[in-house]
């Protein structure tokens, strides 16, 4: 059996570790994985473990471009013949519906989150089947889409208790780790996640800024990486940490790997995001991420491939 996965881009974020896990399991059992995506840093890793890249630009929303690229797209299909073709997001979904409308393979899509209710969101529930990775988001989208509940397969997300056991914790990753971003004797709240608006930081700050006054040893940590059009919103929250006088509070840390040892690190972790999230799933470089299988072992062969 031959599966291919569509993803906008491999950077960072839930829907990008659900496809590198299930790429890894698909593996595993050997089943061909193939993901189609616009590239990005967790390539390598999926290359790794067996799953083959085809690297596409299906991120873009451009209408003016959308054509063509459904065009290729459904070269790229017809020339890999896939025995199940699944959307994990709007844009690749569109794509993956319209280019796949004369070969009629098996259509699969993946509803990650609660998606603004309109037109452009109904692709999610294209699907020949519609896996939900909460109740919530089946009753999200039964209720604003009325789709059929025999389509619906919830299916949640899941950790690796073992990879996320305190007893197992890398201390000497601890240790470097504390010592560079000057953790000691600090009380420290994590909020773990991509920066973006969504994460609505700026409460997180200001809420670090009101703790500052009767917990002087406060240390608000934000773990997550910047995309290219968020640097602006980063830099705005740079400068809302200055004008809070919160330099020696906060420390933005970027993308990390080992977040079992951080969260070990932190008393508190806070998600402050703007709207309920499904669920979240944390980067662990040793394993990749929490990951709802237990067997722990790699596959060698995956490819990078562009068409």
């Amino acid at each position: 059996m031959r599966v291919v996965q569509l993803v906008p881009e491999l950077d960072e974020g839930g829907v990008e570790r659900g496809v590198v896990e299930f790429g890894r399991e698909m593996a595993r059992r050997g089943i061909e994985s193939i993901v189609i995506s616009s590239g990005g840093r967790l390539v390598p890793r999926l290359a790794s473990e067996g799953t083959m890249h085809v690297a596409m630009d299906v991120a873009s929303k451009n209408p003016l471009t959308a054509p063509w690229r459904t065009a290729r797209l459904r070269r790229i299909l017809s020339e890999l013949r896939p025995d199940i073709l699944h959307a994990r997001s709007r844009v690749p979904a569109w794509l993956a519906f319209l280019a796949n409308r004369p070969l009629r393979i098996p259509f699969v899509t993946t509803v990650h989150g609660f998606n603004s209710v309109n037109a452009y969101s109904r692709v999610m529930t294209f699907g020949d089947r519609v896996i939900c990775v909460s109740t919530a988001i089946r009753d999200h989208i039964r209720r604003h889409y009325r789709t059929p509940e025999e389509k619906i397969v919830v299916i949640p997300r899941g950790i690796d208790l073992d990879l996320f056991d305190p007893e197992k914790a890398d201390r000497a990753f601890m240790a470097d780790f504390s010592r560079r971003h000057g953790l000691e004797g600090r009380f420290v709240v994590t909020n773990a996640g991509r920066v973006t608006q969504l994460k609505d930081l700026e409460t997180f700050l200001r809420a670090i800024g009101r703790l500052r006054t009767d917990l002087p040893e406060v240390l608000g940590m934000v773990v997550g990486g910047v995309r290219k059009d968020k640097e602006g919103y980063f830099e705005s929250l740079k400068r809302l940490t200055a004008s809070l006088g919160l330099e020696d509070h906060v420390r933005f840390v970027g993308s990390q790997s080992g977040m079992a040892e951080i969260y070990s690190l932190s008393r508190v972790v806070v998600s402050s995001s703007r709207k309920p999230e499904s669920f979240g799933a944390s980067y662990d470089d040793r394993q990749g991420y929490g990951n709802p299988c237990p067997d722990r072992r790699r596959r060698a062969g995956g490819q990078e491939k562009a068409l």
